[in-house]
């Protein structure tokens, strides 16, 4: 928005160091996707004639210099945010450890353990800087939560730093409930560290 103008921006004036600040100044999380050649429609907005070149730390898109763009093109950019902000565990010893449980946008929720895996639980640990992932359990570790469940599968690859870095995708065909609540035990835990010698790790269930 540019005075009381709205503007469309060129997919070939637009990378992930931008994508990065809409994701955050629209509270969505981190980017998961940049897409270009109209992928959300070409709508009725006239084309931005700068370049944004943010750093990817600004907190809102204004803040970032622009240059004269020289995009060729007439495709708009699309952007795909993870929507996943925070996360934590619940009802454990401590931080560590206990049940998954994230912020989608404005909204707290349980995870189902259908195709979560230990890929997904070292990510977790990592972002709350609580070591590295020791076992995936069922909801009878760290009883069941309330409210939102959520059922994304998380493709993450184990090395990013944070779960909204993941591939996320909705087409887990598992039943959720809070009985199927996905708890994490980091190696930071002083649970595991005093009680837990090899918890069970669950499996994915959600193909199977």
């Amino acid at each position: 928005l540019h005075g009381n103008t709205w503007y469309t921006v060129c997919d070939a004036a637009f990378d992930q160091q931008d994508a990065e600040v809409v994701c955050r100044e629209l509270d969505c999380g981190a980017p998961v996707q940049v897409l270009g050649e109209d992928a959300f429609g070409k709508g009725d907005a006239q084309m931005w004639t700068q370049e944004i070149q943010c750093r990817g730390n600004e907190s809102q898109i204004y803040f970032c210099p622009t240059s004269p763009s020289q995009c060729t093109s007439n495709n708009n950019v699309g952007l795909i945010c993870s929507g996943y902000t925070e996360a934590k565990l619940m009802n454990g010893s401590g931080s560590c450890s206990g049940r998954v449980e994230l912020r989608f946008l404005s909204k707290w929720g349980t995870v189902c353990d259908a195709c979560w895996d230990m890929r997904a639980a070292s990510v977790l640990c990592r972002q709350l800087n609580c070591g590295i992932a020791v076992s995936v359990v069922g909801s009878d570790w760290f009883g069941e939560g309330s409210g939102e469940i959520w059922a994304d599968v998380f493709d993450c690859d184990g090395n990013e730093t944070k779960l909204s870095e993941c591939s996320v995708s909705s087409w887990s065909r598992a039943e959720c409930s809070h009985r199927r609540d996905v708890g994490v035990v980091c190696s930071e835990s002083e649970a595991h560290l005093r009680n837990c010698s090899s918890p069970q790790t669950l499996n994915c269930s959600s193909t199977q």
